[in-house]
């Protein structure tokens, strides 16, 4: 038996249904809403409400107060539970996982630059910041701490420079949106600043946070406790991730098995928060958009509560989707493990300035700027900050 219900009361034009009922709006009824070529798979999770099929013994689904979210499956992809998967929502900083997934492959992480003034212009005001400064040099992986860690607007904003520019960032995250299936996504500022027409949906946060998991790099990052970030006088600092389910900070209890990934905030999209959890074996990838009540760690304690749900319901719901139904490659393979050393202690590497032409680099693609720079300079380090 298939139920789709919505659990709080909401003003719609389509067919609303209450628990037990199935949902009988089509999936049109979401306006703007592309599902694609391969919607027919999907069109249940194109539907407004929550939607869930137990088998015998399933735990009842939680009624969290969020706006969007969903269960999934990070192996295999299966959607376990989801309350208005595709409704397009701001997104805040969660977008820094797809900014991630696009740059992290074409920016060894060793190579060293100095950031220059015009390439910390236009972060926007009340941004979070992790306190990179002009004239002073860092190695990419210290700017990656600062974004997956503190959320820096302003380590993505030297990132972006070298990966191309602000604009022909946005552009290919627009582009990696698309290849891995994430058809809601509106990208229009690459840190997740709040801009007109930028949007995302649980089900695409979802689907970033599980190709997070399947990049080493990535998964180190985002499961990193707490760092060390160069000071302006040539020292250093140390930053805590932000992800509170994942520190355990401002008296939130740390979730069990916690691997991280990201959370966000800004005033037009409220808390949001994708995670991702191992237990026995599995693991799950939670997305929870703009909580209703509870306060601002009410993000947290609505995903606690889902992972708990989904981890005593795995093996006892038929999936309701999958986060590779409108991908239109084959799909992902098992997630990496991420790193298990929270804070690394690497040795310094060699001062080597990096002089490439950054925009026609990041053209080229990741296999060719790799190629110019081990031609150019030796093998680049890969020190991972």
């Amino acid at each position: 038996m298939t139920i789709g219900f919505t659990s709080r009361a909401t003003v719609s034009t389509c067919v609303l249904c209450t628990a037990g009922l199935l949902v009988t709006a089509p999936a049109a009824a979401i306006a703007g809403v592309d599902p694609g070529p391969r919607a027919t798979a999907e069109s249940l999770l194109y539907r407004p409400g929550t939607h869930v099929r137990p088998l015998p013994g399933a735990p009842g689904v939680p009624d969290p107060s969020a706006l969007s979210w969903l269960v999934a499956d990070a192996r295999t992809g299966d959607v376990l539970a989801a309350h208005d998967a595709h409704r397009r929502l701001p997104p805040a900083s969660t977008l820094k996982t797809l900014f991630a997934l696009t740059v992290l492959p074409i920016l060894p992480a060793g190579i060293r630059h100095r950031v220059s003034e015009e390439e910390l212009v236009g972060i926007g005001p009340g941004s979070s910041l992790v306190g990179v400064a002009e004239n002073r040099t860092y190695r990419v992986s210290d700017l990656w701490n600062g974004v997956f860690l503190s959320s820096g607007n302003d380590a993505v904003r030297v990132l972006a420079a070298l990966s191309g520019g602000w604009r022909a960032t946005a552009e290919r995250m627009q582009a990696k949106a698309r290849a891995l299936g994430a058809r809601d996504t509106r990208v229009k500022s690459p840190d997740g600043y709040d801009a007109p027409g930028q949007v995302s949906s649980a089900y695409d946060l979802a689907v970033f946070g599980r190709a997070g998991l399947h990049n080493d790099e990535f998964a180190r990052y985002c499961a990193r406790h707490e760092a060390l970030f160069p000071a302006r006088d040539g020292g250093s600092y140390g930053i805590v991730n932000t992800n509170r389910l994942l520190t355990g900070a401002d008296g939130v209890e740390p979730y069990e098995g916690l691997i991280g990934i990201k959370n966000g905030y800004t005033s037009n999209a409220g808390n949001t928060l994708v995670a991702a959890a191992r237990r026995d074996g599995h693991t799950l990838v939670v997305t929870v958009m703009n909580p209703r009540s509870g306060g601002g760690h009410a993000v947290y304690e609505e995903a606690r509560t889902l992972l708990d749900w989904g981890f005593e319901a795995t093996g006892h719901v038929t999936p309701v989707g999958s986060l590779d139904a409108l991908r239109p490659g084959p799909p992902a393979g098992p997630e990496a493990e991420p790193a298990t050393t929270p804070v690394a202690r690497s040795h310094d590497t060699p001062h080597r300035p990096v002089t490439w032409t950054i925009a026609a680099a990041a053209l080229l693609g990741a296999a060719s700027v790799s190629l110019y720079l081990r031609l150019r300079w030796g093998p680049v380090p890969t020190n991972q900050g």
